[in-house]
């Protein structure tokens, strides 16, 4: 009897094709919309943190910052390459790398029009706490530093620019306030930052030992630090300020902060995004649920003498209750599938297009939202299929 009662369901649903189709089309896109949040959702989240963990999530920087005690602050209290060597020596195995950056601008003629180009003075450590990739030739070493030789390296789009190719710029030579370097290599960031810091995307790097030709104080901002443990990351960062702080006057303010707390601060932020987001999608789920309901008592309302005709052939109130239970299940299941389909689909379409960006398909996203719109259609489908099997055969019988 129970199988027939199915079968009964599903004939009904056939005979009723398009209403059938457009009621589970709400489910369709509902789940669709869940699988996309979460895909999003997820997308968003590992770019966020592959950027900061590319940048260097155990990345300590420290700039100057002129208080209020120190109005627009003195000359010996901006960090110099001195200070960079003690926070080194001071810090010794713990740190991975120490390298700071004094930064200046020259004007070179680029497409026939003289523009300022960003010219970085750092020394061999910068390549590792910055992790850059050198796209050709290669960076400058110990010994270049200590003899002061004029050597540089370009950014890959400067060196496109210039030379036509980062290759075609190898051996090559520019001229930096009036002294000619040889480019030895071209480089870019690891992971972009869009120009939010402070190598733009036509810069010029060379040894910060000759830099210092150029500035008659030369002010590092900023100094980095990438620490080898995690672990060490705040009491290091606690332990530079102390060195900095130490080694000026007193009422120096320095900003000395780590990329563990943003990147932090970024997951925090994606989760609670990706909550709203999954309670705009489990909204949209619970109106496609609603319309079900509507539909099925609908459906109950123009199907009264047929439940009358099957009750007075001997078919009882829990045989109807399954009857209506199970077209209303049946609908949430099938557009929950296919939402489900929709949704993976468009992530799969995507990977295509965009190479290189990860786009993760939550399998957890796909399970709740089958879950979700059966129980939605099954929740949702319980009062029309209750009222069909509370119907008196009689009364039934004399609806028209």
């Amino acid at each position: 009897m129970l199988l027939d009662t199915i079968r009964f369901a599903f004939a009904a649903l056939w005979a009723h094709k398009l209403r059938t189709f457009l009621t589970g089309l709400g489910m369709v896109i509902g789940n669709a919309s869940v699988i996309l949040v979460a895909t999003v959702a997820l997308a968003g989240r590992a770019f966020v943190v592959r950027l900061i963990e590319g940048v260097g999530s155990n990345l300590i920087y420290a700039y100057y910052e002129p208080g209020e005690n120190v109005a627009g602050g003195m000359p010996s209290d901006y960090i110099t390459p001195d200070d960079v060597a003690a926070v080194r020596e001071e810090l010794g195995d713990v740190a991975s790398g120490v390298a700071g950056v004094i930064k200046i601008y020259d004007r070179m003629l680029l497409d026939g029009r003289q523009r300022d180009v960003a010219v970085l003075g750092s020394d061999t450590d910068y390549k590792i706490v910055r992790h850059l990739t050198v796209t050709a030739g290669r960076f400058y070493d110990d010994a270049e530093m200590r003899d002061r030789d004029k050597v540089c390296l370009l950014t890959t789009d400067l060196a496109t620019r210039l030379f036509g190719s980062p290759q075609n710029s190898i051996g090559g030579s520019i001229k930096v306030h009036g002294l000619q370097f040889t480019i030895i290599g071209t480089f870019r960031e690891g992971i972009p930052t869009f120009g939010q810091s402070e190598i733009s995307g036509e810069s010029v790097l060379i040894p910060m030992s000759v830099m210092e030709y150029f500035t008659e104080r030369p002010r590092v901002d900023p100094l980095y630090v990438s620490v080898r443990s995690p672990e060490e990351v705040e009491a290091t960062t606690r332990l530079v300020r102390q060195i900095l702080t130490s080694r000026h006057r007193p009422g120096s303010l320095y900003t000395v902060n780590n990329l563990a707390t943003l990147l932090s601060t970024a997951r925090r932020i994606s989760f609670a995004l990706t909550i709203v987001l999954f309670l705009v999608s489990a909204i949209a789920l619970t109106i496609s649920g609603i319309f079900i309901m509507n539909i099925m008592l609908v459906t109950v309302t123009e199907r009264t003498r047929e439940i009358g005709i099957r009750m007075a052939l001997g078919a009882t109130r829990r045989q109807v209750l399954i009857q209506f239970l199970t077209e209303a299940g049946a609908i949430s299941f099938v557009g929950g599938v296919a939402g489900i389909l929709v949704g993976v689909s468009a992530p799969l379409v995507a990977r295509h297009f965009l190479e290189g960006v990860e786009i993760p398909i939550s399998a957890v996203a796909i399970v709740a939202a089958l879950l979700v719109s059966c129980g939605v259609g099954v929740v949702f489908g319980l009062l029309p299929a209750s009222r069909a099997a509370r119907l008196s055969p009689t009364d039934a019988l004399r609806y028209e």
